[in-house]
């Protein structure tokens, strides 16, 4: 069947019922391009909730009108959303055609019944975000749409599915399974031809074989291919094939359907770790939201491929959808580059999380998910892992193991190629026991009592304890591999309570990678850790914010309004690599020059809150306009045996750095205009040096677009960076000012802002205030030609970018 994108010229609006609609109340239409975020349209509220970063739900609608030819009666006609947040019903032409109650679940409804064939149509979306996630889930058709067409006996839509039984050096034996489905009056037999394309479009494999298709009853044609000297995928060579099915009637070609595969095996053992093709692979990970920044939930193609390649850059090979399904984007990007993919199905079964969650329609809905999460992943070759849930509180009671061995036994009849696993929370699994504990803990020796000011201790403590061995052993017993979320105490000690299991760790605290990295590479059991965040999200606000202590004595779990950010991301919302990017690289060994960052001014000599998610605060630069004399902290991060640290070629001292320090050297220097360098040694000789440069002379506009050329369809972006630098590229801090932008040609502007994590600005307008001396304008063209974007602010000459859209 054939899939066209059908994202154009829909209609929004908050939802209006029939009364107010009767008396004229029902509010204007708005055009729109698919996909979007109805959320982003509503005022944020000091009177909303951290967890969603201050902004309210609500119900939206969306339509769409749309003419459907005489002759496409006689074929099969559906429409495909990828994501709906959230409840969705779609209607057409007035009736109620489908439902979908996960947010994140694409889902298929068939409009044979419900079209005017030969006149125009309508659909309409309605959908609802009301108290139901405990982040900024956005709302909307935030997913792609497509309609499908095919003839009356076709390939199922998702029909193909391809399975590496075998993979080595020499040969690789595959499995092509196609549903043939039949929607026509009688029997059907065609020939069914299968054909394996390798990256440069030769055919490396073949088969053809005739099938018959009842009407209502699908066939599976399974079909081996062997493949000589296979191109194999892994993350370091990720090898990508092409499969084709198609259906041929005698001479006539009729329906077809292609797939991107990679040949690839899997294994994993407590004593060889996580294999890919035989190689072990130790997992870099990161845990990801789905919203995209500045553009909010909308999963527009090039924002979630940009994400990943920007992760990739920076040192991950894995991540982690937290915590629901991933788009088909993401696994796209990751399938290309190499990237490994933990995909989440859901953050609660039956227990609740927040007031309307998805627990309420868990239990019905579970099993459509969970196929329709599998069907979508089943043919990438970056997808390793399942993860059927995160911090599910149910899993430390018998009913709670007993669902996650159903939703682990569904899935692996579903595809048993790959890894089941699910991110438990110790603290989580024992919660209606913790009131007992803290009654029953003494203060001494750190007892509970005490221990709940520090999350990160309280965590690891439980998580170490019988009771959470205990709770949790048959769940664990289920998977694959255990996924712990901030559970590292129990890494070591399992390895001789369970000497089979497999360990990733799932969620962990940023601070402490240097010590989690050592124990993943000290524990073959132990294959990965997954950084609670790789790129920061909307919501959850504040989370990971440094805070001066006389202000904020006792850090919450959230920050106060207009906290926007959670603020714990190696990379901001706009893509800017935060310090802890860089010091990560070193941790991981894939950086050897040290990396500079120093402590904000307005922060210096305060005494410092921070919660188990922050980082310092620091950031990398030397350019703090109005410091003169501040006294600065500044971290210099290196695996080297020592750090000296020079301000224009004077030397300010030398001290330790490396594994045995944390990777760290710290020095204290009185703010003064110039370059600030380190110089990283081992043996007294030189590993490598990095500079920070005081920007100097006028401070002027740079802008720059990630591409000079973009597709002509509303699947690509250009991102333009934005900064406040010198003459020589420099970028400025202190000097932040608002930035206008303005966009020439088939383009609009689709979102504008900053990494930062508080502020009152919408990104939906054409003004914002850099952060940092920084901002990011998102283009999104609507035709093809060229596309001119100025950018102004006071007291600059205005930057100019161009790019052709074709």
């Amino acid at each position: 069947m054939r899939r066209t994108a059908f994202t154009s010229d829909w209609q929004f609006r908050p939802k209006a019922d029939a009364f107010a609609e009767l008396t004229g109340g029902g509010g204007a239409w708005h055009p729109v391009t698919l996909p979007h975020d109805a959320t982003l349209t509503r005022e944020r509220d000091a009177a909303e909730n951290s967890r969603t970063g201050y902004f309210p739900g609500g119900t939206f609608e969306y339509r769409k009108r749309f003419a459907v030819p005489a002759e496409q009666a006689a074929q099969r006609t559906l429409l495909e959303f990828e994501g709906v947040y959230r409840s969705a019903m779609v209607y057409v032409n007035g009736s109620l055609a489908a439902t979908c109650a996960g947010g994140y679940t694409g889902f298929v409804v068939p409009l044979d019944d419900f079209l005017r064939y030969g006149a125009d149509n309508e659909v309409r979306v309605v959908c609802r975000n009301e108290a139901d996630s405990r982040w900024y889930a956005g709302a909307g058709i935030h997913r792609p749409v497509h309609l499908v067409v095919g003839e009356p006996v076709h390939v199922a839509l998702d029909g193909v599915h391809v399975t590496t039984l075998e993979a080595d050096a020499e040969y690789a034996l595959l499995e092509v399974a196609t549903r043939v489905e039949n929607a026509g009056p009688r029997l059907a037999t065609r020939e069914l031809v299968a054909e394996l394309r390798d990256d440069a479009g030769a055919v490396v494999a073949a088969d053809r074989v005739p099938v018959s298709v009842l009407p209502g009853e699908p066939a599976v044609v399974r079909q081996r291919l062997t493949v000589v000297r296979p191109a194999l995928w892994g993350p370091d060579s990720p090898a990508l094939h092409t499969a084709t099915v198609t259906l041929r009637d005698g001479d006539r070609t009729g329906d077809d359907a292609e797939v991107t595969v990679g040949i690839r095996t899997i294994t994993v053992d407590p004593h060889r770790g996580l294999r890919i093709n035989g190689e072990p692979v130790l997992l870099r990970g990161a845990c990801v939201h789905s919203d995209n920044g500045v553009l909010g939930a909308a999963t527009i193609d090039r924002a979630d491929e940009r994400r990943v390649e920007l992760l990739h850059a920076a040192g991950f090979n894995a991540i982690r959808s937290a915590h629901n399904p991933v788009s088909r984007a993401v696994l796209e990007a990751c399938d290309r580059l190499g990237v490994l993919v933990m995909d989440e199905l859901a953050d609660m079964w039956t227990e609740s999380k927040s007031d309307l969650d998805a627990a309420l329609t868990f239990p019905e809905w579970w099993e459509r998910e969970l196929e329709a999460l599998v069907r979508k992943d089943r043919n990438h070759p970056s997808v390793v892992m399942y993860s059927i849930g995160n911090e599910i509180p149910d899993v430390g009671k018998p009913h709670g193991a007993i669902w996650s061995r159903r939703l682990a036994e569904r899935v692996r009849e579903l595809d048993g190629t790959r890894l089941v696993t699910n991110g438990v929370n110790g603290m989580l699994a024992v919660m209606d026991q913790l009131a007992e504990m803290r009654q029953s803990a003494t203060a001494a020796e750190g007892g509970i009592n005490t221990m709940l000011t520090d999350m990160s201790a309280v965590m690891g403590q439980l998580a170490a304890s019988p009771l959470v061995g205990d709770r949790t052993a048959e769940a664990f017993g289920t998977l694959d591999v255990a996924g712990m979320n901030y559970m590292d105490t129990r890494y070591e000690l399992d390895r001789e309570a369970f000497p089979n299991r497999v360990i990733v760790g799932s969620e962990t605290f940023p601070a402490q990678i240097d010590r989690l990295w050592r124990l993943v590479r000290d524990n073959p059991h132990v294959i990965g850790d997954f950084t609670w965040t790789g790129w920061d999200y909307l919501g959850e606000a504040g989370i990971g914010r440094v805070s001066d202590r006389t202000d904020d004595p006792t850090p919450q779990f959230s920050g106060p309004y207009p906290w926007l950010t959670a603020w714990c991301g190696d990379i901001d919302v706009t893509g800017v690599r935060r310090p802890q990017s860089h010091y990560r690289e070193i941790v991981f060994g894939r950086r050897s020059e040290p990396f500079l960052a120093v402590q904000r001014p307005e922060l210096s000599g305060r005494a410092l809150g921070r919660t188990p998610w922050s980082w310092t605060d620091a950031v990398g630069s030397w350019s703090w306009a109005g410091a003169d004399g501040t006294d600065l902290l500044v971290e210099v991060y290196s695996d080297a045996e020592e750090v000296e640290l020079l301000l224009d070629g004077r030397s300010l001292g030398t001290a330790p750095a490396g594994e045995a320090h944390r990777f760290r050297a710290e020095f204290t220097v009185a703010y003064a205009p110039g370059e600030l360098t380190a110089v990283a040694r081992t043996g007294g000789e030189e590993t490598g040096r990095s500079t920070l440069r005081t920007a100097s002379g006028p401070v002027g506009l740079v802008a720059s677009a990630d591409r000079d050329a973009v597709r002509a369809d509303d699947t690509d972006l250009a991102f333009v960076e934005i900064a406040l630098a010198d003459a020589a590229g420099t970028v400025a801090l202190g000097v932040d000012r608002q930035v206008r932008v303005a966009v020439d040609g088939p383009a609009v502007l689709q979102g504008l802002g900053s990494g930062a994590p508080v502020t009152e600005e919408s990104y939906l307008d054409d003004v914002h205030t850099t952060f940092d001396g920084r901002a990011l304008a998102v283009v999104r063209p609507t035709g093809a030609g060229a596309v001119t974007v100025t950018v102004t602010a006071e007291g600059c000459e205005p930057a100019v970018v161009r790019v052709q859209a074709g």
